[in-house]
Parts: structure tokens; sequence; C-alpha cells
């Protein structure tokens, strides 16, 4: 009997830990702790500016971290580098997951910087939304990373949970904290779908690593597919709920619209980036064998969310709520790439998620200003003589909403170029089509918004609709009165605008460095080595 549990305990392998392959991962995890920790300990408050120094500090580690980490992935001369399977399966670190958790930490810098003017205009500085902010990245790094769909599903929730507490940060407003209860409640559907999405692919292949998924499905086959499919359905539910993709859209307009303005940056792009990943590496990398199966599924929310996005954002008359339905439009777009199921359209995506966290950082930079103290100053006839009163943030906003319309020589363009020539590719012609029409829709969303800050009238006109009113009356009851206080612009957010800007218009120009990068950000599936 002993030597039986002898000969059992020595078949048990330890996993290795690979610390300097996950350490972009925990430095942002650990850095939030670590934060909070500490703060709980200091009597008194910091001094101004120390969070979001902090927070911006972390970030730039776990990305300088993040820049050898891929070098290490790309070094095919040496047998000890490379992508590897960490963890047992749980992670993998490839170019794919690298270059992913490199845009969360851009996101994190980017959105740390807005708030740190915000929270402190608002009255409400502290160390909670920086701490968040690191969480919920930590969160989008370990679904880019992730191998396993359960592990996928445990970063999906460290993502989301922090993201709904940060919406309703705003406690002296009740459209934030309405945005607060709608996000979590539709997110806790959305989570159920994927869970059992999970346990349906599970029943259908008997195994939830993706590795071990993928060999099953291109080795095996099922002749009796209606639980798998069923899966694959319920997880694009799950994934399209995230990514703010048509029908499973609702809850977007208005938890854009309530949420503090720099939250908005990061769940627009942050929460975007994890969510995509999750989606490109499970259908693309993972089921890409049962293709047939899931791109109907995507072709309809791409058709949808390009149809709803551009029709419905050139009706709103608030700016907040037209970046909203502008993402769902962009959502539609970065389907195209992940339709297309190529290497290809895999890059397309990811040169799409890159441009877009610069110009959504750099929009919600010049929204987060121009909102001013309330943060509810965003009809679109509150941007009237903008260019007049701040000529260079007006200009910075020009910029990017041209790039967001798809304007040559900025990588907005380049980015729809991109999704809509690999769906072309694989002969999706008409969806291609649906593409370039709503583009040129959206376009006159984003031209409404110049022409109010350049030719726009100084009186206020038009009647705003009742969220209008009510965010109007938020602020001001958080400006103490005053109807309309002056525009300041805080350093951090001069700071990320002016990077966005610069970032949009170079890789629009020589755009040759981003793209290679890209190209070679392959996703992998690595088995995983005993021990490892």
């Amino acid at each position: 009997m002993v030597a039986q549990v002898t000969s059992a305990a020595s078949e048990l392998v330890t996993p290795r830990v690979p610390w300097s392959y996950i350490a972009p991962l925990l430095i942002l995890m650990v850095g939030g702790v670590v934060m909070l920790t500490v703060v709980s300990l200091v009597k008194g408050k910091l001094p101004k500016g120390v969070y979001a120094g902090y927070t911006v500090a972390v970030a730039s580690a776990a990305f300088v971290w993040n820049v050898w980490l891929w070098h290490q992935v790309h070094n095919q001369s040496d047998a000890a580098k490379g992508p590897i399977a960490a963890l047992r399966g749980a992670l993998v670190i490839d170019g794919f997951s690298v270059f992913l958790v490199g845009l969360l930490c851009i996101s994190v810098i980017g959105a740390a910087l807005l708030a740190d003017g915000y929270l402190r205009r608002e009255g409400l500085d502290g160390p909670e939304l920086y701490v968040l902010l690191l969480l919920s990245a930590s969160g989008g790094g370990v679904m880019a990373s992730a191998g396993d769909l359960i592990v996928l599903f445990v970063g999906l929730e460290i993502l989301s949970i922090a993201a709904y507490v940060m919406a309703a940060m705003h406690s002296r407003r009740v459209s934030s904290q309405e945005a607060g209860i709608k996000y979590f409640v539709l997110g806790a559907f959305a989570s159920a779908f994927l869970l059992y999405g999970i346990a349906l692919t599970y029943g259908a292949t008997g195994s939830t690593n993706l590795a071990r998924i993928a060999t099953y499905l291109s080795d095996t086959v099922i002749t009796e597919n209606g639980m798998l499919l069923a899966g694959m359905a319920l997880l694009m539910a799950g994934f399209g709920f995230k990514v703010a993709a048509v029908p499973f859209h609702a809850w977007t307009p208005d938890v854009y619209q309530g949420s503090p303005s720099p939250v908005v940056a990061f769940m627009a792009s942050g929460v975007k980036i994890g969510a995509f990943a999750g989606m490109l590496r499970v259908f693309v990398v993972t089921l890409g064998s049962q293709q047939n199966l899931w791109k109907p599924m995507v072709v309809g929310l791409a058709v949808a969310s390009l149809v709803v996005g551009s029709v419905m954002a050139v009706v709103q008359t608030n700016v907040k709520r037209m970046m909203a339905y502008s993402s769902i439009n962009h959502a539609g777009f970065i389907l195209l790439g992940v339709e297309a199921a190529t290497a290809r359209g895999t890059s397309a995506a990811l040169f799409y998620l890159g441009t877009y966290t610069f110009m959504v950082l750099g929009t919600f930079g010049v929204i987060t200003v121009a909102g001013r103290r309330g943060d509810a100053l965003h009809s679109l006839t509150d941007y009237q003589g903008l260019s007049r009163s701040r000529p260079v943030l007006a200009l910075g906003f020009t910029v990017l909403l041209l790039a967001q319309a798809g304007t040559p020589f900025t990588g907005g363009f380049l980015a729809k170029l991109g999704v809509v020539s690999a769906a072309v590719d694989t002969h999706d012609y008409g969806l291609a089509v649906v593409a370039m029409v709503t583009a040129v829709i959206s376009a006159f969303l984003y031209l409404r918004i110049i022409v109010s800050m350049y030719f726009g009238g100084g009186d206020h006109v038009g009647v705003p609709d009742a969220a209008d009113a009510a965010d109007a009356a938020d602020a001001a009851d958080v400006a103490g009165g005053a109807a309309d206080p002056p525009i300041r612009i805080a350093t951090g957010a001069l700071i990320t605008v002016s990077v966005a800007v610069v970032a949009t218009l170079v890789i629009g120009i020589v755009p040759g460095f981003f793209s290679d990068m890209t190209r070679h950000a392959t996703a992998t599936l690595v088995t995983p080595e005993p021990g490892r």
C-alpha cells in the first residue's frame, strides 16, 4: 500500500512557473494590490499625482518587460525560448498575447493620465480607480494569454468586475451609478452565457484546454454537432456583449454616457482588447477547423454592428452617446478580421485594435476636458465654439475624428482598409460593401462634431433629451450651480491627447513598423510540456 502511494506520488509533476514570461501580468496585478495595501496603511492623503504617477510607472514597467518578452518569444534560434505553454497549459505566452498585453498597458497609462486631473476636478481624488484599472488590465492580459477556457473565464471576470465598479465611481452623479448597475446586470447575463458555452464545449470535446480541443476537433469527425454548435453560440454571445456587438449592445450608449469619461476611455480600449483577444484565440485559433459553423454567426454580428452603429450614431445629440454607437461600428469592422479566419484577417484585426486604442484614448481625453466640472456638458451644442476657446484642443479632436472616419494619412484609414481587404480575400464581397457604405454614413457623424466646433454658434440650440437634462442637473450640482464652468486642460489629458494624435498620424503615414508587429503577433496553440 505504501509502495503504491509512493509510486503515485512520484508521478505527480509540479508545474514549473516561468516567472519571466508571466511577469507583465504579475506586475499589473501585484502593482494594484501593493497600492491598495500601502494606501490603507498610510495615515492621511498622499500628495497630488502620486496615485496616477504610480499607476503609470507600474504599467510602464509591465510594458518595458513586455518589449523584452517580445524578443524572447520570437527568438527561434534558442530552443529554450520562443512561445511556451506556461502553468501546464493554463497560459500561452506568444506574440499574440505579448502584443495585446502591451496595448493594455498603453490603455492603462492613457486612462490613468486622464483620471488624474479628472478626479481632482470632481473632488474624488483617491487610489480606488487606479487600483481597479491595474486589476482590470491584468484580467484582460489573462484573457489574451489564456490557454484554457476556465482561465479565460477567470480573466474575463477580473476584467469585468473592476470595470463595473469603475463605471459607478462618480458618487455625485446618479447617471454614473445607474450606468454601473446596468453594466453589472447585463454583464452578469453575458458571463452566464459564456460559462454555459464553456460547459457545452467541454461536453462536446472532453476538454477545456484550447490546444487539446483543437487537436480533438481536427482529428475527430463529429456526426452529432448540436452540443458543439450550441456551445459556440453561447460563447459568441458572451464575447459579443463584451465587444459591444449588435444585438448585445443595449448597455453601451447608457453606460458610455453615464460613466466617468476616463473610465469610458479604458472601457472602449482595454475592455475591447481583452474581449477580442479571447474571441480570436477561441474561434480563429482553437475552433478554426469548425469555421463553417461559427462564421455565419460572426457575419450576422458584423453586419448588424456596422449598420446599427453607423445609423444610430448620426441621430444622437450627445457626443458620448455618439462615440458609444461609433464604438459599435468599429467593433463591426474588427469583426471583419475575425470572420476572415485567416492570418491576414487576424493581423488586420490586431492592427485595427492597436490604432483604435490610440484614437479612442485621445478622443475621450478631449471629451474628459470638454465635459468640465460635473462631466455632463456633452451635448453637441456644448461643443460649439470650441475652436475659438481652445483651438489646439479642437484641432487635436478634429484629427482623431477624421482618423475614426477613415481619412487617408491616418491610422484609421489603414485599419479600415486592412479588415476590408481581409474580407475581400475570402470572397466576402457583400460584407466588404456593407462596411464601406457604413464608413461613409459614419463620416457624417464625425463631420457633425467638427462643424459644431468650428462653425456652430455660441448659443445653445435644440431641445436636450431627458438623459441630457439629468446630466445637466448633475453638472450644476457638482459645479456648485455654475452653468458653464471654464475649460481647463490638465497636464495628463494634454499628454494623452498629444501622444494619441501623433501616434495616429505616424501609423497612418509610416505604418511599416506597426504593421510588421501585427503580422508577427501570431497566436499559437502550444502543447504543455511536463513540468511547465
